[in-house]
């Protein structure tokens, strides 16, 4: 079972949303952060290096000193206000004229060490530990992680009714395209409710944020250990979430681009693959993964659909039947010699929003030797491996539409 609550958000008036509101702090680099923000844009706060010239290291402590004192300036000069009660908020997002409804609320951190909140990915210790210092000096989460729970009619009705009956507090499209809107829920008895009906959902499951969690977690460690008469119903015990219903999610391709062939030539590599692979010539036109287990090739200015054989995968395994499996030890390992996809230097991943042309791109320009593209993982996928405790290979999943920062953040400051 899960602890949730209401809290008073920290969010920006309504004529300022749209400007406040930012990418996530990991989806651009400084450069791109630089040129995209705005003067209100959360980005100063987020990825306060952007406000020094040149751009300072993003890890320095006069950068993780400038981040607070954003934070205190945007709330002193009224670009950021605290709600006077709590709520739970509903975010929603727009991405291809479809829409997806989530929760803005709060989760224990103690869920997360007990496994009640459940993991996917492995995260790196130094981005960890960055999110960390961040949490800690501003005694907020300013960015939500992404979560996802089984689905429950009773919550879909309550978010219905709040949506059907109310005008949205933001409503607004950003640069990208993808809209996003956010309701307060004012109503003091629906969100008890909610609090109610989350206590009985047996775990939640982190989609897109596995950093940002552990480093609230382990802040909230910090804390309770600081704190002699610790409750465990202190606000600093609790985290900023928005959750979706497991059926609302997406999840898109996560592709692989490589930098050489390992010795071999085109002709060689396709060769070597027929020995795992159906492999049919596609000719010029983009090639796009059909089915499980079906993987599109970008080589020496050809597609190629490429068809795991039988027996070369295991179905009945959460972590065998991935394609990202499959493509790993068949292909990387096997045939290019990769031992450890997340340090080395000879391959780079490239999220499904971009598009497969974006890995003819590569491949055309000389940077890469040969794409993958692979077919999208499912979020029943996503929730056997969480369920059975495993851990997804590096770069499997990639969500979108991202959650902006800057529509909510939950402050623990006493």
């Amino acid at each position: 079972m899960v602890r949730i609550k209401p809290f008073r958000g920290v969010r920006p008036p309504k004529e300022s949303a749209a400007e406040g509101a930012a990418r996530p702090y990991d989806v651009l680099n400084s450069a791109e952060a630089k040129a995209e923000a705005t003067e209100r844009s959360l980005l100063h706060i987020i990825k306060p290096e952007i406000d020094f010239d040149p751009i300072a290291d993003e890890h320095s402590q006069e950068v993780y000193d400038r981040a607070v004192e954003n934070f205190r300036t945007w709330r002193e000069k009224g670009w950021l206000v605290q709600d006077d009660e709590e709520h739970y908020y509903i975010y929603a997002q727009t991405m291809n004229g479809r829409t997806q409804y989530g929760l803005a609320m709060c989760c224990h951190f103690e869920d997360y060490l007990s496994g009640a909140i459940k993991k996917h990915e492995l995260t790196r210790p130094d981005k960890e530990e960055d999110r960390m210092i961040h949490v800690r000096n501003q005694k907020a989460n300013i960015e939500p992680v992404f979560f996802a729970y089984p689905d429950n009619e009773e919550i879909d009705r309550i978010v219905a009714e709040v949506v059907n009956s109310n005008e949205a507090d933001y409503d607004f499209t950003a640069a990208d395209g993808f809209g996003h809107h956010m309701w307060v829920i004012r109503d003091k008895a629906v969100n008890d409710r909610l609090t109610e009906i989350f206590a009985g959902i047996p775990a939640l499951y982190v989609a897109d944020g596995h950093h940002r969690t552990a480093a609230a977690a382990r802040v909230g460690q910090e804390c309770r250990e600081k704190n002699p008469t610790h409750t465990g119903e202190e606000e600093y015990c609790y985290f900023l979430a928005v959750t979706f219903p497991a059926s609302h999610l997406r999840i898109i391709d996560y592709n692989r681009v490589v930098k050489d062939l390992n010795g071999m030539t085109p002709d060689e590599l396709v060769e070597a693959l027929r020995k795992n692979f159906e492999v049919e010539k596609r000719g010029a036109e983009t090639y796009t993964p059909a089915a499980l287990h079906n993987f599109a090739m970008y080589l020496d200015g050809e597609w190629y659909s490429l068809t795991a054989k039988p027996g070369t995968y295991d179905d009945t395994d959460p972590i065998g039947v991935l394609d990202v499996t499959v493509l790993s030890n068949l292909v990387l390992d096997e045939l290019l010699d990769f031992k450890d996809l997340r340090t080395s230097k000879r391959i780079d991943f490239v999220g499904g929003i971009r598009g497969l042309g974006e890995l003819r791109k590569r491949v055309d320009s000389g940077e890469m030797a040969v794409a993958f593209a692979l077919y999208p993982v499912s979020m029943q996928q996503l929730i056997d491996i969480a369920d059975t405790g495993n851990i997804m290979p590096p770069k499997t999943t990639w969500f979108e539409p991202k959650l902006r920062s800057g529509v909510v953040i939950h402050s623990f400051e006493e």
